[in-house]
């Protein structure tokens, strides 16, 4: 027989052939429903949503007293208030919050008298408390489709009430030794056998990268020989290792074995080492797919380069798995970061490269939001004695993600949206390679970060006062030199949310003097818009009980209606009916993207804009409700 190797491809054209052959004849994963608790370092296969809120009542965050804040009001060292005993009640962390009170008193500052407490600093409402939501809200959109499943993911899904979730199946993948020389593991081989350990090491490798294995018995050297094992395995396995048997000697036999149960579609390749290796697949017509098939060079060093640089990316497309990496990063901080001088701190933050630099958003800190360690991409560590970092200070992180990954993200901060969620679903499922790093820091906030080089994207929706306009007069403020561009994107609805059957005929801002109302947080477009609507009618915040009472998403407002812990909230149709509560409309108002110009050239930008165009995106918009598409994707001008 003649010996020849159909080629000598460069790498990666190598490894493009192949994956396009592979996708050309429909390699794709599976998937299977799992216990959540279960579900360690699965990959989800589809976006997982909140079924329920966490927390999912209003729980004391601390061991003390709850009662009333206005009871304390006025309270110093030199005028303590005295409580009496039937006004406060006794509480312990996670104790749900009693009624008619909206603050807890930490039991250290509290000063126990016979029938009464006395106090010398007075309570600020909703302090110590975890308000519904604070975490997680029903309808929220925990994790987008093809993420690592991590025991923080694990904790905030069975937070959120997700028993079970839909996972992709793990790839079987056959591993053949072949070799009349070749002998199962032993501590005394005889002279001229070799110990076939090279299944060991690559069955490793796939353990690593989430996939399971099995390990045939050893073919011998003939080609029907190596072909029956291979038929044996295409039944079985969703991918099959050909090991040894690929060179150019008269007793290599695998790449006419290969041929002989499928196609070859790359023998030979310009690596060194590694060159003999062979790229195929085989179909199996009784389950419908197509069997990637690999054929390894005998020595181990080949076989784990040509693995890592030619297959693992074949057990990306049927995994969903990004790669790991415990790599460090050098970052500037985007925001002044304090820290107590007594301990080493390590804090949590999504992470993005933005104008040529890796900028890292701080998350929260606090002890119960698991959420954080779903979106954290790396962690900050502040060591003891240091008080902190101011804004634009370079600091070490280490990575929770790989490099290229984090190097591939879109940073989008500003005003919180659930379509942001599903644009990042979209990408992810889309464009696995790319993801959306986001934070939640309101309109003003989103403008400020585009304007100092830290996001790439803002999400806006700024009425001005003046002119009634959204958006445009802001950016003539802040940019007056341009540098950015205004992407439209939609029309949204803004309105009360309210308990289901309007309980309390609320049908207009002048209603809420007689309600308990929840805010979004200053610098939010909804807060200004609030604040503008009540001017115009002629409404003192003052008169409006719980005007303080600041949320940071639309989701956690409506969340704390939906519990009772609010009578009404201004916000977005979506989350409204997420909540099942009744929506009385107010305003229609722009909500757009504020991106930096140079961001036009990111693959990931370009990806965006199309999607915005999308029939997918216009469905979901669709199906969460109170959106309407006018130009989707059109840029705005303004100077």
């Amino acid at each position: 027989m003649t010996y020849q190797y159909l080629s000598n491809l460069p790498l990666e054209e190598a490894r493009e052939k192949y994956l396009h052959a592979l996708r050309e004849r429909g390699l794709l994963f599976k998937r299977e429903i799992v216990p959540t608790a279960n579900a360690l370092e699965r990959i989800s296969a589809a976006a997982v949503y909140a079924r329920i809120s966490a927390p999912h009542y209003n729980a004391c965050a601390m061991d003390g007293v709850a009662l009333d804040s206005t009871l304390t009001f006025g309270a110093s060292e030199r005028a303590p208030v005295r409580i009496a005993s039937d006004q406060f009640a006794w509480v312990n962390t996670g104790d749900p919050l009693p009624a008619g009170c909206d603050a807890v008193v930490m039991v250290e500052d509290v000063i126990q008298g016979k029938g009464f407490i006395t106090l010398y600093s007075p309570a600020v409402p909703w302090e110590n408390i975890r308000q519904i939501g604070e975490d997680i809200s029903a309808g929220d959109m925990i994790i987008p489709s093809f993420t690592v499943i991590t025991p923080a993911i694990i904790g905030a899904l069975l937070a959120a009430g997700v028993m079970e979730v839909n996972v992709i199946t793990r790839p079987l993948v056959g591993i053949i030794p072949t070799g009349d020389e070749v002998i199962p593991l032993t501590d005394h081989p005889q002279p001229g056998q070799i110990i076939e350990f090279n299944s060991s090491i690559f069955s490793a490798m796939l353990a690593q990268w989430g996939c399971n294995s099995k390990i045939y018995p050893i073919a011998k050297d003939s080609q029907p020989a190596i072909e029956e094992a291979l038929t044996t395995a295409i039944e079985v396995c969703d991918a099959v290792i050909l090991l040894a048997g690929s060179s150019a000697g008269k007793k290599d036999f695998a790449v006419a074995a290969m041929r002989g149960v499928g196609e070859v579609i790359v023998h030979g390749i310009a690596i060194k080492p590694g060159k003999p290796a062979i790229l195929a697949l085989a179909e199996d017509p009784a389950r419908g797919i197509v069997v990637p098939l690999l054929g390894l060079p005998g020595y181990p060093v080949s076989g784990m380069l040509v693995m890592e640089n030619l297959f693992r990316p074949v057990m990306d497309l049927l995994t969903g798995r990004p790669s790991a990496s415990g790599e460090q990063c050098e970052v500037e901080i985007s925001r002044r970061l304090t820290s107590s001088l007594k301990y080493h701190e390590f804090i949590r933050a999504t992470l993005g490269k933005v104008g040529g630099k890796v900028v890292a958003v701080p998350l929260n800190r606090g002890a119960g939001v698991v959420s954080s360690m779903v979106k954290a991409d790396g962690i900050i560590q502040v060591p003891q004695n240091v008080e902190g970092y101011e804004q634009g200070d370079r600091v070490t992180v280490q990575l929770l993600r790989a490099t290229a990954e984090i190097e591939r993200a879109l940073v989008v901060t500003g005003s919180h949206d659930p379509l942001l969620d599903e644009v990042a679903d979209i990408l992810r499922r889309e464009w696995p390679a790319y993801r959306v790093a986001s934070s939640h820091v309101g309109s003003m906030g989103g403008i400020l970060a585009v304007k100092r080089g830290e996001a790439h994207l803002g999400g806006i929706h700024l009425l001005d006062e003046a002119t009634g306009e959204y958006n445009i007069p802001f950016l003539r403020r802040f940019f007056p030199q341009g540098g950015v561009v205004l992407v439209e994107c939609v029309q949204r609805t803004q309105g009360l949310m309210v308990k289901p059957g309007n309980p309390l005929a609320i049908h207009s801002l002048a209603d809420l003097v007689r309600a308990g109302y929840v805010n979004r947080q200053k610098g939010s477009g909804t807060r200004i818009l609030f604040d503008y609507l009540l001017k115009q009618e002629g409404i003192d915040p003052a008169g409006i009980r719980g005007y303080g009472r600041e949320e940071y998403t639309h989701s956690s407002v409506a969340a704390s209606i939906a519990a009772g812990s609010a009578d009404a909230g201004l916000g977005i149709y979506s989350a409204a009916r997420i909540f099942g509560l009744d929506f009385i409309p107010i305003y229609e108002e722009q909500y757009d993207l504020l991106l930096l110009e140079e961001a036009l050239e990111l693959e990931i930008v370009k990806r965006l804009l199309e999607l915005l165009r999308g029939e997918e995106f216009s469905n979901r918009l669709a199906r969460l409700g109170g959106y309407t598409l006018v130009n989707p994707g059109e840029m705005r001008k303004w100077n």
